[in-house]
């Protein structure tokens, strides 16, 4: 028996949620007796994985697109008892492919380790992650997509077997071009993020979110609107129709709170809110509010933080 766990990279490193992945695998395959195989196109040192609980490692030419990727995880995970897939961007999209593909149950924004295995059953967030539900997943080989920073990463012993493999992969889809975001910290990944909204009153009043979230070594991130506007790349657009994340710190900077905007970003540990609105929706969601000006308060913590830093 085994649990297969697709395993992605950033830039040549495997991402944190990856790590996490192979844990959550290997959780749910000690429960069962199975052994964890981690699939990956990184050429990064497969011991990193077996050091989470990687038993074998094996290492495709991976698809361009979700569907491509999705058959060839159908191939290697043939005989599998599950497999396992975090939340990220890619992971949504290949997460419901391989599942049409196998015909396999698939429990989507999952924040739980398995509680049983006949059958699985497992806590996922429901409606806009504003509920819990407990569900079980029948049939052979159900599919597992966690939210990323839910679970934790713990380490655990893997025999951490090598090989490679020749799977090629059928694409509906061609890739012609590509724009990879480099420099920055990856949004999904994100242990902190800052985030602003329309509060800024224009795009030239940025530097002032990205020297926070430079002390910080976070993200930054935006509101719908203000990607909608152009003020802010859509790859920075947080939220129900943009990224989800679930760091352990969010600051949000003049930013209402709309439900859609809320629904991207709720599974955040913590969430700090900076608005000169005391009646804005997001102080009801906040751990920490600031009622006040964006451009007073957000200079006075780049510099406090600054200087806790050279204290420490």
């Amino acid at each position: 028996m085994s649990i297969v766990v697709f395993v992605e990279d950033w830039n040549g490193a495997y991402k944190k949620a990856s790590f996490e992945a192979v844990g959550y695998a290997k959780n749910w395959a000690s429960m069962i007796g199975a052994k964890v195989i981690a699939v990956t196109s990184s050429e990064a040192p497969a011991a990193e994985l077996a050091d989470y609980g990687a038993d074998h490692c094996i290492q495709i030419s991976l698809g361009q697109t979700a569907m491509g990727i999705a058959g060839q995880l159908e191939a290697l995970s043939a005989d599998a008892s599950g497999v396992v897939i975090a939340g990220t961007s890619l992971g949504r999209s290949v997460a419901p492919a391989l599942a049409a593909i196998k015909e396999s149950a698939l429990s989507t924004n999952t924040i739980s380790l398995p509680l049983g295995t006949s059958p699985l059953q497992v806590k996922r967030g429901a409606f806009s992650s504003k509920g819990i539900e407990t569900i079980e997943l029948s049939g052979a080989s159900p599919i597992i997509s966690f939210v990323p920073n839910s679970i934790g990463i713990e380490n655990a012993s893997g025999e951490g077997v090598i090989e490679s493999q020749e799977i090629p992969a059928t694409e509906l889809l061609q890739v012609v071009g590509t724009e990879v975001a480099s420099g920055k910290v990856a949004l999904p990944e994100a242990e902190a993020v800052v985030s602003a909204g329309r509060g800024l009153k224009g795009p030239e009043n940025w530097g002032m979110i990205e020297e926070l979230a430079e002390v910080l070594g976070a993200a930054t991130a935006c509101s719908k609107p203000v990607s909608d506007i152009g003020w802010r790349p859509h790859s920075e657009h947080v939220g129900q129709t943009g990224i989800q994340v679930n760091p352990n710190l969010y600051i949000a900077i003049g930013i209402s709170g709309a439900i859609q905007h809320l629904a991207g970003v709720s599974a955040s540990k913590t969430i700090v809110v900076v608005n000169t609105d005391p009646e804005a929706p997001f102080f009801k969601a906040a751990d920490y509010g600031i009622v006040g000006d964006a451009f007073e308060v957000v200079p006075k913590l780049v510099n406090a933080l600054r200087a806790f830093k050279a204290a420490s």
